[in-house]
């Protein structure tokens, strides 16, 4: 039985995909015959595993990361293979086993606009290619030495994979495995059932879900809601551009809803009484949200960027639209919602969703390990 050794920065039940992704896996992974440990950051917590799972305290930044590092060693040296989840994790001395780890975005870009050392509207593209100095820089230079370092990496797009190849990596070693879509929980429901369920009234009505980073573009929604009168929006989670967002409505009266964070069956319900799912983002490495959406029957309205193109077939389950063009948005949502449009894509919208497949993600995966045994 190989050992498999775990690198991560975050775990469930903590929120975020890399969390979920690694929760719904392992024990896949297990049955297919890996012995498995996990090392991360977080407080302790009940919740039980089937494989071990061991904590460090994310205290000052020197001690948590001096922590990782000692309490790493007896993994490193117990395992066949190692699989990272998170750049720049401390695993310190020397090789003594195959390192693969899995990218679904750049995690130099992201800090660099949380920190400010960037503008929050750069694109992620730009910042691929754009010759930068200083601090930012330095956090380019940092990841792709880091990426270059590992025998394997796994990427959820092919996007992903021509950017990391964009770091010097060479094409050979970085792999596509499509992520599986999650089990679906709650009711399967007609748009006019979760339309009762949920209370909401009759008439247009558009739905985006997502962490509320600038990139996210929930701004640029609401701004094209201004040039679409009787439409309204419900928008699904929180972040630092919540305030923002809020005071970006206050023209827009009663037709912007934000509903926070919500249960993933609650999202399923909303995602099938509206018209239409919208992720007008910056970035996406595979958008999950679309993908939920179209399995359940909800047509999307989605920027032309990152993975995106890989998951929407324009005129088949719904529309892509250029990143930033707020009119070109508004556009399309006016033709979107044009009568008979919606049901003519939902008709169509769960076709493709089957290459998705959960079965077909762990054969890749154990299929990669396993070169490296």
């Amino acid at each position: 039985m190989p050992n498999l050794f775990i690198a991560t920065g975050i775990f469930y039940p903590e929120p975020g995909g890399p969390a979920t992704y690694l929760y719904e896996v392992l024990p896949a992974l297990q049955a297919r015959g890996w012995s498995i440990k996990v090392l991360t950051y977080g407080d302790d917590n009940t919740t039980v595993y089937p494989y071990p799972v061991e904590r460090i305290a994310r205290r000052a930044l020197p001690i948590r990361r001096i922590n990782y590092a000692l309490s790493s060693r007896p993994y490193l040296q117990w395992a066949d293979v190692v699989y990272a989840h998170t750049i720049d994790l401390p695993l310190i001395g020397k090789k003594t086993s195959p390192r693969l780890i899995k990218i679904v975005g750049d995690q130099a870009w992201e800090r660099c606009i949380r920190k400010g050392w960037i503008s929050p509207t750069e694109d992620i593209d730009l910042f691929q290619r754009k010759k930068y100095h200083g601090i930012v820089a330095q956090q380019q230079r940092s990841r792709q030495r880091q990426v270059q370092a590992m025998d394997a990496v796994i990427v959820p797009s092919h996007y992903l994979k021509q950017m990391v190849h964009g770091w010097g990596v060479p094409e050979e070693q970085v792999h596509v495995v499509y992520n599986t879509l999650p089990p679906l929980v709650g009711d399967r429901l007609s748009q006019e059932e979760a339309r009762e369920q949920l209370g909401l009234d009759e008439g247009p009505l558009l739905m985006t879900a997502a962490r509320l980073e600038p990139w996210k573009g929930a701004q640029h929604i609401i701004a094209a809601l201004k040039q679409v009168p009787d439409v309204r929006l419900l928008v699904a989670g929180d972040g630092p551009m919540l305030g923002r967002l809020q005071a970006d409505t206050h023209s827009l009266g009663n037709r912007v809803q934000f509903l926070g964070r919500l249960p993933r069956a609650t999202v399923y319900q909303y995602m099938q009484a509206v018209d239409y799912f919208v992720l007008y983002s910056g970035y996406e490495g595979l958008p999950h949200s679309l993908l939920e959406s179209l399995r359940l029957g909800t047509p999307v309205i989605a920027s032309e960027k990152g993975g995106n193109v890989e998951v929407v077939r324009p005129g088949s389950n719904g529309f892509l639209v250029p990143y930033v063009d707020v009119d070109a948005l508004a556009q399309t949502i006016e033709a979107a919602l044009a009568t008979g449009k919606r049901d003519e894509l939902a008709a169509r919208a769960h076709i493709g969703t089957e290459r998705f497949d959960f079965e077909d993600m762990i054969a890749s995966t154990d299929d990669i390990l396993r070169r490296f045994v």
